[in-house]
């Protein structure tokens, strides 16, 4: 006999493992199905810095016990100046925090199905009734969701995206202990997330320091495989040789020693989703792709995802009989870009302008937003036009011109 849910689940990342919460919570019959084995996971998808802010451990209750640091201030730096934000936030055990939501959606009677790697959907004339996983196993269910972040083997199948090469963000992140967060002529980063526009070290993206207690902090860098990072990149390097060439040139990691057994590695996609949903089928968190494209922050994108798609399906049971046509699963659609990511268009746009920028532009900033009122740089990461037009220059005209032809052609 085939297995059949409510809901089946690929992926129990956060998007993923909200999405069963919220779901086994109003009490549906889900099952998540993970690649990684129960014992190490999440050791192969531990690739998120975990960087947060108070709403999101509000709204999601998230618990003490996964934070490895509450912070104070966000810090903004360039190759020569820097700009300090009071801003709390809490920089999470990544995962801690994944097996928390696992311990959360089982507690309330969602089951997880580990070493379970899904490779195709099932489909029953032209849509989608279950996943096919460990070659021939199967499992059906009345609605489908793909959270299995970039790989998307159900989304990309059906259509309903199509992640591009030139669009993929890589990183890579150490942890590291005796780093020395307050010297001369640096930011004191000291409960403090930090992050760095600086093409010598991440050439078209970021790097950053995020304090994790004592001496402690978690360190990385990231960038956009796009014409800016092949404008400024070296050719003999890869992103571990950036990371290398920073901690061996930064002075605050003279004496810092890298944490045995921490090293983080991941990918996302920074374009604007293709589509989110099909008959009997949603696509969340990074599969989709929803990573804030200015600054990288995934987490409570990718838990808003699995909340839309929770109540997106609640909204499906809402009839006599359910309807999980595409013109009701388009719900979520309207869910993601009202609630999940506002302005997704113009923060993408952001995006392109900023890792545009050269390092000497990277400087100038960092002086304008220290002479701006303080509320400049909130609004304009909200998308606000005002607050953006206010931290350009007359000679950014010619950046902006480049970029929006190049958006135009898109």
């Amino acid at each position: 006999m085939s297995e059949t849910y409510d809901v089946v689940i690929a992926g129990a990342g956060p998007a993923g493992g909200q999405c069963a919460r919220d779901l086994a919570t109003r009490g549906y019959d889900v099952v998540v199905l993970e690649t990684e084995g129960e014992a190490e996971f999440p050791s192969r998808s531990n690739k998120s810095t975990a960087g947060t802010f108070p709403s999101t451990m509000t709204e999601f209750a998230i618990p003490d016990e996964v934070v490895m640091n509450y912070t104070d201030d966000v810090v903004l730096e360039s190759p020569n100046d820097h700009y300090v934000r009071s801003q709390s936030g809490a920089v999470l055990e990544f995962a801690d925090f994944k097996n928390w939501l696992v311990d959360e959606s089982r507690a309330d009677g969602a089951e997880f199905r580990f070493d379970a790697r899904v490779t195709a959907p099932i489909m029953d004339d032209g849509t989608i009734v279950g996943v096919r996983y460990n070659g021939d196993e199967e499992v059906y269910g009345d609605v489908v969701i793909d959270a299995t972040g970039p790989s998307a083997p159900l989304a990309k199948k059906l259509d309903v995206c199509d992640l591009k090469r030139e669009k993929q963000a890589i990183g890579i992140e150490y942890e590291f202990r005796d780093l020395d967060l307050d010297p001369a002529g640096y930011a004191d980063l000291t409960d403090a997330m930090m992050l760095r526009l600086d093409h010598d070290i991440a050439p078209g993206g970021y790097s950053w320091i995020f304090h994790t207690g004592a001496d402690t902090a978690k360190v990385g860098v990231c960038y956009i495989q796009n014409s800016s990072h092949r404008k400024h990149a070296r050719d003999d390097f890869a992103i571990d040789d950036y990371l290398q060439y920073w901690v061996d040139s930064d002075p605050r990691f003279e004496n810092a020693e890298r944490i045995e057994g921490k090293q983080h590695r991941g990918s996302a996609h920074i374009q604007l989703p293709d589509n989110l949903s099909t008959d009997n089928f949603m696509a969340i968190g990074d599969t989709v792709p929803t990573v804030d494209p200015l600054w990288g922050e995934g987490i409570d994108k990718c838990m808003r995802s699995g909340r839309a798609a929770a109540s997106t399906v609640d909204h499906c049971f809402t009839y006599s009989e359910p309807d999980t046509s595409a013109e009701t699963m388009a719900v979520y659609d309207e869910l993601w870009h009202g609630r999940v990511a506002p302005k997704a268009r113009t923060r993408l746009l952001m995006t392109e302008l900023l890792y545009h920028g050269t390092n000497r532009r990277y400087d100038q900033l960092m002086a304008d937003l220290n002479r701006s009122d303080a509320d400049t740089l909130t609004k304009a990461n909200q998308g606000d036009l005002r607050a953006v037009m206010q931290l350009f220059r007359a000679g950014d005209i010619s950046l902006i011109g480049r970029v929006a032809r190049d958006w135009l052609s898109k």
